[in-house]
C-alpha cells in the first residue's frame, strides 16, 4: 500500500471520523502488510531526502483510520536527537488501561497527518497511562508505562479510533488557558 500525504485521509473526509473495530488474531497477512507499511512511512518520514522523494509529512505516529481502515492498528517511532529509534511500537487493539488524574500538554501544541489547517491551543491530557496490546515489532503482548511525550502521543493515536482528533480537545473560549496544575512538555 502506497502511503504518502496525498493518500492519507484529511479532515475534511468524513471517514477519519469512523469509529474503529478491533482486529481478530491470528492477523491476517494484510493487516500484518499494512501495519508494516504505516511504520515504514513513520519511520521514513522524518528522512528528509525520502519525505521530500515521496511526499511524507514528518510523523511520529499514524493509524489505520488515516489511510482508510477502520481497524485499532497504530504505529509509533520516537527518535533520539540522533535520528535513531528510540522508542517503536506497531500495535494492534492497544488500549488505555490506566490513566494518572494529572494532566499535561505540549507547550507547541499537537499536530496531525490528517489536519492541514493550523489549530492553535493546548491539548490536555493525562500525563501518564498504561497501555496493553500487542506490538507487531515484538510479536508479543505488552504493557506500555506511558509519560510525558510517549503518554501524549499514545492518547493522540489511540483518540483516532474513536474518531476524535486533536483539534477537538482545544478549550473553544480560551484556547491558551493554562492549567496551573498541569505539566508542561517543551
Amino acid at each position: 500500500m502506497i502511503i504518502n500525504n496525498d493518500t492519507i485521509i484529511k479532515d475534511n473526509d468524513e471517514r477519519i471520523r469512523l469509529k474503529s473495530k478491533d482486529v481478530s488474531f491470528p492477523l491476517s497477512e494484510e493487516d500484518k502488510k499494512t501495519l508494516l507499511d504505516m511504520h515504514k512511512y513513520v519511520f521514513d518520514s522524518t528522512i528528509e531526502e525520502i519525505a521530500q522523494k515521496e511526499n511524507l509529512r514528518p510523523a511520529v505516529g499514524i493509524s489505520a483510520i488515516q489511510i482508510g481502515v477502520p481497524k485499532k492498528m497504530t504505529s509509533i517511532i520516537i527518535k533520539d536527537e540522533e535520528g535513531k529509534a528510540a522508542i517503536e511500537y506497531a500495535l494492534v487493539n492497544p488500549k488505555i488501561i490506566s490513566s494518572s488524574v494529572e494532566k499535561s500538554y505540549l507547550k507547541a501544541g499537537e499536530g496531525c497527518l490528517s489536519v492541514e489547517a493550523e489549530h492553535q491551543g493546548y491539548i490536555y491530557r493525562s500525563a501518564r497511562c498504561k497501555v496493553k496490546g500487542y506490538d507487531l515489532l515484538s510479536d508479543k503482548e505488552v504493557l506500555i508505562k506511558a509519560d510525558g511525550y510517549l503518554a501524549i502521543v499514545l492518547q493522540h493515536e489511540l483518540d483516532h479510533f474513536k474518531g476524535v482528533l486533536f483539534y477537538d480537545h482545544i478549550n473553544k473560549k480560551d484556547p491558551f488557558y493554562v492549567d496551573p496544575d498541569a505539566i508542561c512538555i517543551e
